[in-house]
C-alpha cells in the first residue's frame, strides 16, 4: 500500500481492520478464512457493533485489497451486506450564527483557525497541514496539497483571512505549518482543532452539534446563496464529481425563498377573483 502511494489513514485503517478480523477467527489461518467466513464477520460488524454504511464498506474494502493484492485469491466484495445508503442533508450554520461564532472564542488563534474554516471550506485534515509556502499572495488563494486522493487544488484567500494571519503569525511566530501544536514545527492535531470548534459551540448554547465540517458545508452553501457557479465551487472543495456538490443545492435560502407555493398562488387567485 506504500509503494502504491495510498494515504497514511488508509493504511492504518486497512491493517487495523485486519487484525481485528484475524481476531475473531482466531483458530484460522489467513489462507483459510473463506468468503462465507468474511460475510459472516460483516454481519456482526453492521448487526451487533451496529455500524453504519461507510465503516462496512471500508472493512470490505481492507478485506478485498487482502485477498487480491497479497493472498493472491478471488474475492468477491460483499456490497449487498453494506447497509442501505441514507440520504442526509448536512448539518449547515445560518451567517448569523457564523457571526457569533467567530466571536466567541477569546484567544486570536481559536478565531483564526475558525474563520480559516469558514474562509476556505477546507477538510480538517488539509488545514492541519497548511504550510507558509502554500499562502499565494499574489493571487490571493491557498493551494490545498493534501486532499482527497491526494489530489492538490487551490481554494481561495480572503482579504480579511489574511489579515487575521498577519496578526496571528506577528503574535504566535509559527514554524512551517501555519498551524502548530505544542512544539512549534509540528502541525496541530484534528483533536485539537475540533475541540476549539466544540468549545464555542458550547459556549453559545446552540442545540445542534456543529462540527468543523459544518463550516465547510456552511461555505458551500454561502457561496451559492451568492450565486456562485456550483461547477467552481466543486473545484475549490475539491469534489472528484459535480454530484457530490449538488447536495448543497438542497440548503440554499435565497432561491428557495422566492419559490411561492401553489396553494399560496391559489388563495390570491380566489382574491382576485371575488374582488
Amino acid at each position: 500500500m506504500t509503494a502504491a502511494h495510498y494515504a497514511p489513514r488508509s493504511i492504518e485503517f486497512y491493517v487495523r481492520e485486519l487484525r481485528f478480523l484475524f481476531e475473531y477467527y482466531p483458530q484460522l489461518s489467513p489462507t483459510e478464512i473463506t468468503e462465507a467466513h468474511i460475510t459472516q464477520y460483516m454481519c456482526y460488524v453492521k448487526d451487533v457493533l451496529q455500524c453504519g454504511r461507510d465503516k462496512c464498506r471500508g472493512v470490505a474494502q481492507s478485506f478485498s485489497f487482502m485477498w487480491k493484492h497479497v493472498l493472491k485469491q478471488p474475492f468477491i466484495l460483499p456490497s449487498k451486506l453494506y447497509p442501505r445508503k441514507q440520504f442526509k442533508l448536512p448539518e449547515v450554520m445560518s451567517q448569523d450564527e457564523v457571526k457569533q461564532l467567530l466571536r466567541t472564542p477569546a484567544s486570536l488563534k481559536s478565531r483564526t483557525i475558525l474563520c480559516f474554516f469558514y474562509s476556505t471550506g477546507m477538510r480538517v485534515n488539509e488545514v492541519t497541514h497548511v504550510k507558509f509556502s502554500d499562502i499565494d499572495r499574489a493571487n490571493m488563494r491557498i493551494k490545498v496539497t493534501h486532499g482527497k486522493g491526494d489530489k492538490e487544488r487551490f481554494t481561495l484567500l480572503s482579504p480579511v483571512l489574511l489579515q487575521y494571519l498577519e496578526a496571528y503569525y506577528r503574535k504566535f511566530k509559527p514554524v512551517d505549518y501555519i498551524f502548530n501544536g505544542n512544539i512549534k514545527g509540528k502541525k496541530m492535531g484534528d483533536r485539537a482543532m475540533q475541540y476549539i470548534m466544540h468549545k464555542a459551540i458550547s459556549k453559545l448554547g446552540l442545540n445542534v452539534q456543529y462540527s468543523l465540517h459544518s463550516l465547510r458545508h456552511s461555505f458551500a452553501t454561502h457561496l451559492l446563496d451568492q450565486g456562485c457557479n456550483i461547477h467552481n465551487i466543486k473545484e475549490l472543495l475539491g469534489h472528484s464529481h459535480l454530484q457530490s456538490t449538488m447536495i448543497y443545492l438542497h440548503l440554499q435560502t435565497h432561491v428557495r425563498q422566492q419559490i411561492v407555493s401553489p396553494l399560496d398562488t391559489l388563495a390570491k387567485q380566489q382574491s382576485t377573483a371575488k374582488q
